[in-house]
Formats: C-alpha cells, structure tokens, sequence
C-alpha cells in the first residue's frame, strides 16, 4: 500500500510540474497545443487527467488511513488485553501475599511418642498426684480438717 501511495504521489507531483510549465511557458505550450489540435483540446485533456490523479490520490490517502486506522485498533486492543493481564497477574500477587503462607507437606505421617489424651490437669480435683505426694483422705474424714 505504501508504495501505490509513494507511486501516485510522484505521478501528481509530475504532473503537476508539467501543467505548469505548459501554461507557464509559450513555447512549451505551442508544442503542446500542435500535439493536442487546439489550446481547448489541450486544456480539456490537462483536466481530464488532473481529475483522474486526484481521484487516484484522494483513493489511495483513505484506503492508507483507513488501512492504519484498523492497525491501531489492533494495537490498542493488544495493549488492552495485556493491562488486563497485568491487573489480573497483580491482584493475584497481591491475594496471595495477604493469604497465610501453607506449610509444605512432606507425605510424611509422624506419630508422638506418647499419648496426647487425656493429660492430667493439676486444678482438677480428679487430678491424678504426682508419684512422691501421699494420697488425700476423703473430704468426710477427720484428718481432713
């Protein structure tokens, strides 16, 4: 597309040094009128062809803008679809830097070396005493006082 563009820039560049000269210089254009037949001839084909290359111009600059038009929407929705990314990929960092970390298991199972329940609590009165201590006599007892 860009050289289609560059292409019929040149040509209207071309042409427009040619009408110029011959409408500028009587030499120039008394050749150019024994070429066309008669100076109505001449300038109605100097007109013809300046329609049709600013047509062909005004043609390729909207098909180049339109074509440059969708290429930045493109890029905007990339650019788009990677902030979203962004977002997601930092809200997620962030959930998990406020989530307790998890201790890795390991598959291993341990077991303790001695029995977890029942524990004897000292402030029960069931309490179980400890070896050296002599038991206590009964609460209704006479050594009790």
């Amino acid at each position: 597309m860009l050289a289609l563009k560059r292409l019929v820039t040149i040509l209207v560049m071309v042409f427009l040094l040619l009408a110029l000269l011959v409408l500028l210089v009587p030499s120039v254009q008394t050749s150019f009128v024994g070429m066309a037949g008669s100076p109505q001839a001449l300038y109605y084909s100097l007109l013809i062809a300046a329609v049709v290359l600013l047509a062909l111009h005004l043609l390729t600059e909207n098909l180049d803008s339109v074509l440059l038009r969708r290429e930045v929407a493109v890029q905007e929705r990339k650019v788009n679809e990677l902030k979203a990314r962004l977002y997601d990929h930092q809200m997620e960092q962030q959930r998990a830097a406020e989530r307790p970390p998890i201790s890795p298991r390991t598959g291993v199972t341990t077991y303790p070396e001695e029995a977890l329940y029942p524990q004897p609590d000292p402030n029960l009165s069931n309490a179980s005493l400890p070896d050296s201590a002599t038991p206590l006599p009964p609460a209704d007892s006479p050594r009790a006082v």
